[in-house]
């Protein structure tokens, strides 16, 4: 909650920078200097003994995954893997309650110049790491700060499998009691196996009408009442051959 305030207290800055210096909105889509650009795309801010011997934990594609995955790269060499991903998911969810910041990042009309200042004073005043700052700022530059969500996500994915964590999300009409997710989270660990760590998710969908939606990975278990429904409703649709009985 703290960081998600520092942030919101340092949108101000965002119209300011737009409105101070003219000269910035005239550029264009300008670049920022060499230096600056050289400096941006340095997310680590240094070399570590760590660097032969980090790997991706998962093989994710497009463009979110490549960009998770460099990041989730630099943020293992610093030991940083927490508090960047914490202040990934900061920046989601700020980007999501901050309509002015949500649109901000989304307007390439804005020069990329000025983008990249207002991301650099932005993050600065919130108290983020150099490497997500500078992550921040390479995407800003080349107008991929609207894919952060989806960023967010696949970094966040690298990070419990790198840590051993297995996510399952269990739909229900309800919250679970916490007698019966202690007993769900138990069979999924049984299944999944004691190596890795279950991490369940609840999520609650009416429309199921009933029982539950279970996933993880590429696997769906779906013991909706929906489902079963409509199982039950394709079977007496069926037409009935009399010969077999």
């Amino acid at each position: 909650m703290a960081l998600t305030g520092r942030l919101r207290s340092s949108f101000p800055l965002l119209q300011k920078i737009l409105r101070a210096d003219p000269a910035l909105a005239r550029h264009g889509a300008g670049i920022p200097s060499a230096p600056s650009c050289q400096h941006l795309r340095n997310y680590a801010t240094g070399k570590s003994s760590k660097e032969e011997t980090v790997k991706v934990p998962l093989s994710l594609f497009g463009v979110s995954g490549n960009y998770a995955s460099a990041l989730f790269l630099a943020a293992s060499k610093a030991n940083l893997l927490d508090k960047v991903e914490a202040e990934l998911v900061k920046l989601v969810e700020t980007s999501k309650s901050t309509p002015v910041f949500s649109q901000f990042i989304k307007d390439l009309s804005v020069p990329a110049d000025v983008r990249v200042k207002a991301v650099q004073e932005i993050f600065s005043e919130a108290g983020f790491s150099d490497i997500t700052k500078n992550f921040l700022a390479t995407k800003t530059e080349h107008g991929r700060l609207r894919h952060i969500e989806k960023i967010a996500k696949s970094f966040s994915d690298l990070t419990m499998a790198h840590k051993g964590e297995v996510k399952v999300t269990v739909t229900t009409v309800i919250l679970l009691p916490a007698e019966e997710e202690k007993e769900l989270k138990e069979t999924l660990q049984d299944i999944i196996g004691r190596g890795k760590t279950v991490k369940v998710e609840q999520k609650i969908d009416p429309s199921i009408h009933g029982g539950l939606v279970v996933e993880f990975g590429q696997k769906v278990f779906d013991m909706s009442i929906k489902t079963r429904a409509k199982q039950m409703e394709r079977f007496l649709r069926e037409p009935i051959n009399f010969e077999t009985f």
